[in-house]
């Protein structure tokens, strides 16, 4: 099967435990899936990708991501964060697109959406997370300050009503 979900075996719970998944984690395994997508890269080769989920989410979240895939919507790279050390900054960066992740919002004690396997980041670094607040802003990552102009013509940069933006919206995630 090229585009699945399954729950997260000793294999995975090896990979992550320590590093996304914390000792002081307090998300149950039980909540999370492991699921399986081809994508197409910023090149049109297909590649394999792989992400935690919520188990809540994991059937449409696969399902976006084989439309995304039929569609050839380009995903530069889909890895877990623990190939990032769990550093999300590193993550986005490198423009990888990821879910699960237990950590904190920004300068909070509140647990991201991340935390739970509830939010995902799709080509990060072209799609920078913009904050405004106390008269800042600030932008995550860092070297995605160039792209958040949405009037550049760059693959895999979401805009309002392109395939990855109607395609989230359609099954009730919000951008």
């Amino acid at each position: 099967m090229d585009f699945y979900y399954t729950n997260i075996s000793n294999e995975i719970k090896n990979r992550i435990f320590g590093i996304s998944y914390p000792k002081e984690c307090e998300v149950p395994l039980n909540d999370l899936k492991y699921i399986k997508v081809l994508h197409y890269d910023f090149h049109q080769n297909i590649k394999t990708g792989e992400l935690i989920v919520n188990t809540l989410v994991a059937k449409e979240i696969t399902e976006i991501f084989k439309e995304l895939y039929d569609n050839k919507y380009p995903v530069e790279k889909i890895r877990l964060i623990d190939e990032y050390n769990a550093d999300d900054e590193k993550s986005m960066a490198d423009n990888n697109t990821s879910c699960f992740n237990y950590r904190h919002i920004d300068s909070s004690n509140t647990l991201s959406s991340h935390s739970y396997g509830l939010a995902v980041d799709i080509n990060p670094l072209y799609n920078p997370y913009v904050r405004t607040g106390f008269g800042n802003r600030n932008i995550l990552p860092a070297e995605g300050a160039k792209f958040v102009d949405r009037t550049l013509n760059i693959p895999g940069l979401i805009v309002k009503d392109d395939i990855c933006y109607r395609t989230f919206i359609k099954k009730g995630w919000q951008w």
